[in-house]
């Protein structure tokens, strides 16, 4: 199995997507024909490095759509908080470990980006949403690698 340049780019960048993240990321790379354990690794790499990134900046993201008057974004972005807020919730009572699950459950809706939207609502410390969306990535990427590789066996 081959990892050609443009696959490898194609698995990074899809791994910093929101939605979709290095979890799907990595799947695609193995359906791609890259071996599992090297789409693992670069699924991770752009997951964890979003991670990073999105605690850092989320709080200016959010104050963009606070002040912003275009009413379409302003909507979308409160439906997001919303959900988000409501999603997040049941997690929040377990403090950095909910936050941790919460981006490791590899389902819609959860993960590194909702995490850190999460955290950044339910006012996290930086250093802990760093690690918490750090650490969930690379569980959600494990999970879904080893449930891939679970179902490559059986059949």
């Amino acid at each position: 199995l081959v990892a050609t340049l443009d696959n490898i780019l194609y698995i990074l960048l899809l791994s910093l997507l929101p939605f979709f993240e290095g979890r799907y990321a990595l799947l695609v790379g193995a359906r791609l024909g890259v071996e599992l354990k090297t789409s693992f690794i670069i699924a991770t790499i752009g997951t964890v490095g979003i991670g990073i990134l999105l605690s850092m900046i989320i709080p200016v993201i959010d104050e963009f759509f606070q002040q912003t008057s275009i009413g379409v974004f302003n909507r979308l972005y409160t439906r997001i908080v919303l959900r988000i807020r409501r999603k997040f919730e049941k997690y929040n009572r377990y403090g950095f470990i909910g936050l941790l699950a919460f981006v490791a459950i590899p389902l819609p809706g959860t993960g590194v980006w909702s995490g850190g939207l999460a955290a950044f609502l339910f006012g996290f410390e930086k250093k802990h949403t760093m690690l918490g969306l750090s650490l969930g990535a690379v569980l959600s990427n494990l999970i879904t690698s080893l449930s891939y590789y679970g179902l490559i066996k059986l059949l």
